[in-house]
């Protein structure tokens, strides 16, 4: 993908893990967008989620997460410690390759015309975005929250929005769009619960009241931890550092009696930050990024899969196309493979656990067909061989639940799409709804049952495996179990949102069969592994 922005949409709802999944499948569903994280604070009752792609495509997805959200959060219910308008409060885009930055402003202003248009909410430009100096701050902009907003949006022209009219979505609020460079938001947690003490600390941190530059701080009552916080965005990380911010936070913090007890960092953070403070605090002579560990093999097994297989090399070659064989779709959507047919989310990822739990059962039979080539053990040869196609076949079948759980998804965006103005035309959405939910059922179940008759082959395989490929077999099996647990998990939370106490009861019954017979096959394969390897 020769162009990649990054959007990273704030959400007024941190404690309803339902609400913020069901907006990062929103996402998800969108070709061309990779969703890469997603964080929620209880105390800020807010979520973070940050997806990347083709720039047409993240504002497709932007705009689709907003009328997610306009559906699933009621700021009028909302009760937590961090700012906000809106139930899509900030959404920023960030230029990451190929797309400059006057691109992301453009963007920025299109799918904030957008949303005030399709789902009727006034929306603010800031930042880069901003059409008025006073806006560039995002704090100016979000001013008196949804509830003082609420009171002056049509009476105070300062506060007319950028798009959209000057009335306040009822339950929605307003929201901030805009461009800017990549921020870290960086938390510090203190331990006292004297919340005069944080803010005391924020004030001395942040830029505005003289503290250090590109830093917004502010202090923070975290309830559910018992302690305190000073809550922290650095607009410029390269200019003011994470290890800056830190040493001042915890220098003012021992002018009170006060520890600093965890930091945190909220969302996806630069590489080159994390290298900073690990070149100031460990004073390394001669620090690169090509000293890393995980860095020097990304590159040594990029140029080992370049180059050509010796012929010989027979079980190396059984063994990189058997974890191909699993691992595919993830190295194709890495090359920007056909990107709408991988949509990378917990459903899809279960799958593909799933499909590498069969190929790894693959690489046991190959290596047992090959060291068990003996007339007298011609049965085991053949029981391998039919084990073998077995895990193909089903291998194959998780592979396509990735396609089949995509289109589930579809079905029940469109059903959401659906009008919904007069009385009938929402019951018909109410139905559809419900439809393509018990639709979207059916693909996790399968991911179950064929997790489940994984696990089957690979207990039949450790009767007759070779004992060198056990090791494989075992984590092939928790690998297994894991899948179908992920599947199992998809499938109930699913059901929360059905009102057919009969479907719901059966599904539940079929889910709880398989993880019952699957936790017995895994646990059995793991004491065989136990036997041979004592603890």
């Amino acid at each position: 993908m020769d162009q990649i922005v990054e959007c990273i949409p704030n959400f007024s709802e941190g404690r309803d893990t339902r609400k913020i999944e069901l907006i990062a499948s929103t996402i998800a569903a969108v070709p061309d967008v990779c969703v890469l994280d997603r964080t929620m604070d209880y105390d800020h009752n807010r979520a973070v989620i940050t997806f990347a792609g083709a720039p047409h495509a993240v504002v497709e997805a932007a705009v689709r997460a907003a009328a997610t959200a306009v559906e699933l959060i009621d700021l009028n219910q909302h009760d937590g410690q961090h700012l906000r308008m809106g139930a899509l409060d900030v959404l920023p885009f960030v230029p990451i390759r190929g797309v400059s930055m006057e691109e992301c402003v453009q963007l920025a202003r299109q799918a904030g015309q957008r949303i005030a248009e399709e789902l009727n909410i006034p929306v603010y430009l800031y930042e880069k975005a901003a059409t008025r100096p006073d806006r560039v701050d995002l704090a100016n902009v979000r001013r008196g929250e949804f509830e003082g907003l609420r009171e002056v949006i049509e009476s105070d022209p300062d506060r007319r929005p950028d798009f959209g009219s000057r009335m306040i979505h009822p339950t929605a609020g307003a929201m901030a769009v805009g461009a800017r460079a990549p921020l870290i938001a960086y938390n510090i947690n203190l331990g006292t619960s004297d919340l005069s003490v944080a803010k005391k600390i924020a004030k001395a941190v942040r830029g505005s009241s003289g503290g250090l530059q590109f830093v917004k701080a502010w202090g923070i009552d975290l309830q559910s931890r018992r302690c305190t916080q000073v809550s922290m965005n650095l607009t410029n990380y390269e200019a003011t550092p994470l290890f800056r911010a830190f040493e001042l936070v915890e220098r003012e913090a021992q002018r009170y009696g006060v520890n600093v007890i965890s930091s945190e960092v909220v969302g996806l953070v630069p590489q080159a930050a994390l290298h900073a403070c690990t070149d100031y605090f460990l004073r390394l002579d001669n620090f690169s990024d090509d000293l890393v560990l995980e860095r020097r093999l990304q590159r040594a097994f990029a140029e080992r899969s370049r180059a050509p297989l010796s012929p010989d090399d027979h079980q190396a070659a059984t063994r990189l196309s058997a974890l191909t064989a699993g691992a595919g779709a993830f190295a194709d959507a890495d090359a920007d493979a056909e990107p709408e047919t991988y949509t990378m989310d917990g459903a899809s990822v279960t799958a593909y656990v799933g499909s590498l739990a069969a190929a790894l059962g693959e690489l046991v039979c190959s290596l047992t067909i090959r060291q068990k080539k003996d007339p007298k053990k011609k049965d085991v040869e053949e029981e391998a061989r039919n084990v073998l196609e077995q895990l193909r076949q089903w291998g194959e079948e998780l592979r396509l639940a990735v396609q089949e759980q995509d289109e589930g998804r579809e079905r029940f965006l469109d059903a959401v799409n659906l009008p919904r103005g007069s009385e009938a035309e929402q019951l018909a959405r109410t139905i559809a709804i419900e439809d393509a939910t018990k639709n979207a059922v059916a693909a996790p179940l399968r991911v179950a049952q064929a997790a489940e008759s994984v696990l089957e082959l690979l207990s039949e395989l450790s009767e007759i495996g070779t004992p060198s490929a056990f090791t494989d077999l075992t984590i092939a099996a928790q690998l297994a179990m894991t899948a179908m647990r992920g599947a199992a998990y998809s499938v109930l939370s699913s059901l929360l949102n059905i009102r057919d106490e009969e479907f719901n009861r059966e599904r539940r019954e079929e889910v709880a069969e398989l993880m019952t017979r699957g936790q017995e096959l895994a646990v059995n394969i793991e004491a065989l592994f136990f036997r041979l390897y004592p603890r």
